[in-house]
Formats: C-alpha cells, structure tokens, sequence
C-alpha cells in the first residue's frame, strides 16, 4: 500500500542544554553587611572615646553590661535565687556564727558577696548600693560652678575591694601645702562632700596616700613618709567631719609606687583615695 501524499512530515526537535554554574546565591550580600555594621560600630566606638570624658565613658560602659537577674550572695530560696548564703552569719560553716572569729560583732559579721551595710541592713544588691553612693557623690556636679570646680578633682571606681573615691590634684590646685601634709581649702571642701555620702552607710573606710616623685634622688627620699602623713591628715580630716573612729580600718602610705600617669613627677600623681570596704 503506497504512503499518503498529503501527509504531514514527521519534525524531530532537539534542544542544547548548555551547562552553566546557575545563580550563586547573595551570600556575599549578607557577608558585607555584617562588614559594613562592624565598620560603622568600630569608627562610633573610636569617635567616643575622644569626644566623651572619663565618668560617660564609665557609663556607656555600664549600660552595655550584661545584667543577670541571680543574687550573688544567695544560697537559693525567694526571690531571684535569693534565700539563705553560706556568707550568712548563721549559715557560714567555719566557726558556726558565720564569721571566722569566735564571738563576731555585728559589725565584723560576714556580709556576702556586697559587703554592703546600709541603716544598718544587710544591702544584698552587689554593686547597686556602691553605685548609688558613688551616684550622690557625682549629683553634686552641675549644681553650680563650685561644686563643678570639686568635682574636677573626684574619680570614683568600684572594685573588688569596694568604692574607690579618688581625690587628686591638678596644675595649680594642690591637696596639700607644698610638700607638707597640712590640707588645702580645696581638700577640706572634696573632705567634706565626701564625708556626707560616707555617712550613709557604716562601711569601713581604708584611706591611701600616693605622691608625685621627686625630680633629684636623695639618700632620705621623703616620700614614703610624706605619703603617710597625707593619709593620716586625711583621715583626722575625716573623723573631724563626723565619720566614726571606729570605721577607720587602713592608713597607708604609697610613696610614690602606684603613679597614674607615666610621667612619675606629674601633679596627677598626687592624690589620695579613699576607700568604702565592701
């Protein structure tokens, strides 16, 4: 049988696949945000450390620290943790009483991990009863020109140790007269505010003298005596502002061993500071 003439011719159609690396994805988008942010932080965190003073630096310092709801002096029980400690004077397994002498005055009682008396109350908040002291201090600032003037000569810094209330001289406005321990108006005025916030709790206080050194080597260098004196002045000054004998716990004086600028001879270094015992 003959094939149709009007049949429709058969088309066969092949297609050329052509093989590629196809879409690689925006990973390297993601890759240079993360860059670019990191970047932006790095120049704001440098920006900030050259236009802001010591005390905002100490504050952007605190607002970014992580806080963690746990009450460090607790054993557990109410509250976030909170509950009976092994610091308590009752709980402490050393002597029995919590302390580590056998007949402990309620002022040498362990105190925990804050240390912290306030209204002669137990302040279980860490650090937050030494903030809001060191917080008093520096509201002094800003309510006048004077006070603005003081507070030029005031650092504060909390430490393992406690509150660490530093006064110091600058260029021109001495703590003490000349290279004597006899105070200054200047020092008598940073005594007196620190006197006031001192009163509110019943800490012990530790006073340290530190001194700038001397430009000439002497066979009789007088700067462990002189930083003595100076913290001896300081703490008669203290006690003659009403803060109580009995909470003076260390006198001692530095010389000039502990300089805060590396120019040992610098005004800076001359300085007392003032402790709040934990």
């Amino acid at each position: 049988m003959g094939a149709q003439a009007n049949a429709a011719p058969v088309i066969i159609k092949r297609k050329k696949v052509v093989g590629g690396g196809g879409h690689h994805g925006g990973a390297w988008k993601v890759a240079y945000a993360d860059f670019v942010t990191a970047m932006m932080a790095f120049f704001m965190l440098m920006w900030l450390l050259n236009a802001t003073t010591e005390q905002q630096r100490k504050g952007l310092a605190d607002y970014f620290s992580p806080t963690i709801p746990i009450n460090r002096i607790s054993g557990g029980g109410d509250g976030a943790f909170g509950g009976d400690s092994i610091f308590s004077e009752n709980v402490l397994p050393k002597v029995g009483t919590g302390a580590t002498a056998q007949k402990p005055s309620p002022s040498k009682a362990s105190r925990g991990a804050s240390g912290l008396i306030a209204d002669g109350t137990e302040n279980d908040g860490t650090d937050a009863a030494l903030r809001s002291i060191e917080d008093a201090l520096s509201a002094y600032g800003g309510e006048s020109m004077v006070m603005d003037d003081l507070m030029r000569h005031v650092v504060t810094r909390i430490t393992d140790e406690g509150l660490v209330i530093e006064l110091f001289a600058l260029d021109g406005l001495p703590l003490f007269e000349g290279t004597t321990a006899q105070p200054t108006p200047l020092l008598r005025d940073l005594g007196t505010l620190v006197a006031s916030v001192s009163q509110t709790v019943t800490n012990g206080v530790a006073i340290g003298g530190h001194v700038r050194a001397n430009a000439i080597v002497r066979a009789d260098n007088p700067v462990w005596d002189l930083s003595s004196q100076r913290a001896t002045a300081v703490r008669a000054l203290l006690e003659g502002l009403s803060v109580a004998p009995e909470r003076m716990q260390r006198v001692t004086g530095h010389a000039d061993r502990e300089p805060v600028l590396l120019n040992t001879m610098a005004t800076r270094n001359d300085r007392i500071e003032i402790i709040l015992l934990r």
